[in-house]
């Protein structure tokens, strides 16, 4: 296999693979089918690409090949198919004006499909990170910290719930949007959440991820620009996201917040990020987006790490705590409680975490709790890392702890 055949496939994965299989859903109305149509495709992409070279249009090359294979299929299963449960697709597919919406996109019909209120919440994420994002069955399993035969299951009865249920392929009409964005939004964070911190792997970011998701949450909000949560969601990830390219040093190394360049911030990211938590405050009562944009906003507004306002970001992790009961907050506010009143408190604020069974295999919370032991110079941040680094996947994350380990080891 030609090194720039196989990098060109891979690319066209991480950028293409959402719109190839929106496209290939609305022809197979099955989901299975289109997943393995457009694996066929990336597939015969890898022959065909070594021999004819690598398209100009790689996504419509893609969209092509999985479109006719389905349709080959579809033709020999003719009888079969008469008796499956097929999703509902609009025969007429209208345009931006017809819907009013100003949105006419593949990626939005089958985001929103997969977060259609007959789902449970779970499932309906990890249905999208699986067919939207092109994840596998095991990241996806990950992101949720439960096993890839439980994933495995659950995925497989979200699909065939949507067929059964007879689920619309399709943006839900204007008086139906605010009761689905929830769902909606939730699945764009974990996206990005999964791309900026991905849980298996050898790189930081999941650059295609983050895109990904930020690419998303920017086409929800042109299509409900008056909706706070999903302003607030913008909000975040675009503040998050200025920090991007100073997360790694020059030979790949994590760089941490206190470390990191912040002349390097993108600050066109960081005002736009801004005016969007101002416009998502000013919508009414803050959502839990527009709480963790404003805890993104203090970073970025502190000239250095030493001069961070760790009592405002406190405060903003208990309203947070409010909005959003979860152990990860607590986590992050622990940390930050270890910032404003040093280590010891924020060992303490941490502390029940360790009881908690969620929490038993998140690296994060054996990562956090080894730079407070570290911080109060205990012996006990070896063990600690060594936990730390059992449960780490991500491979520039274990390099990471394995120096500390090697630090405190020799301390």
């Amino acid at each position: 296999m030609r090194p720039d055949v196989s990098a060109a496939v891979a690319r066209a994965h991480r950028r293409e693979w959402a719109q190839v299989l929106a496209a290939t859903v609305r022809v197979t109305r099955d989901l299975d089918l289109a997943e393995e149509c457009v694996q066929d495709a990336f597939a015969k992409a890898l022959r065909t690409w070594s021999r004819s070279g690598v398209p100009a249009r790689p996504g419509g090359w893609l969209t092509t090949v999985a479109r006719n294979r389905a349709l080959d299929l579809l033709r020999r299963e003719s009888l079969w198919r008469r008796a499956a449960p097929l999703l509902v697709v609009d025969e007429h597919v209208p345009g931006p004006e017809a819907t009013g919406s100003g949105i006419d996109d593949d990626r939005l019909r089958l985001i929103f499909t997969c977060c259609h209120p007959a789902l449970g919440r779970e499932a309906q994420v990890a249905l999208t990170l699986r067919l939207l994002c092109g994840l596998s069955t095991v990241e996806v399993a990950r992101a949720f910290l439960v096993s890839e035969p439980t994933m495995a299951a659950r995925i497989t009865r979200a699909k065939k719930k949507i067929a059964a249920a007879r689920i619309p392929y399709r943006v839900p009409e204007s008086d139906e949007l605010p009761e689905r964005i929830g769902a909606v939004c939730e699945v764009v964070h974990l996206v990005f959440t999964t791309g900026h911190a991905p849980p298996v792997g050898d790189r930081i970011p999941r650059a295609d991820l983050v895109d990904h998701a930020i690419d998303l949450a920017r086409m929800l909000h042109l299509l409900l620009p008056g909706e706070p949560e999903i302003t607030g969601l913008l909000a975040l990830l675009v503040l998050t996201d200025a920090r991007r390219g100073t997360r790694l040093s020059a030979d790949g190394k994590l760089v941490l917040l206190a470390e990191q360049d912040r002349r390097s911030w993108d600050t066109a990211l960081i005002d736009e990020g801004i005016g969007l938590l101002t416009a998502a405050l000013r919508g009414g009562a803050p959502t839990r987006y527009a709480v963790q944009a404003a805890i993104a906003a203090v970073h970025a507004e502190a000239p250095t790490w030493e001069a961070t306002d760790w009592a405002e970001i406190v405060g903003l992790y208990d309203v947070l705590r409010t909005l959003w009961p979860s152990p990860v907050v607590d986590l992050n506010r622990a940390v930050a409680v270890g910032m404003r009143d040093g280590p010891a408190a924020g060992l303490r604020a941490l502390t029940p975490l360790l009881d908690n069974p969620t929490m038993a295999g998140y690296s994060y919370l054996s990562a956090a709790r080894a730079d407070l032991l570290r911080r109060l110079g205990s012996r006990a941040a070896v063990a600690a890392y060594e936990e730390a680094l059992a449960l780490t996947s991500n491979e520039v994350e274990r390099a990471f702890l394995a120096a500390r380990l090697a630090e405190v080891s020799d301390s």
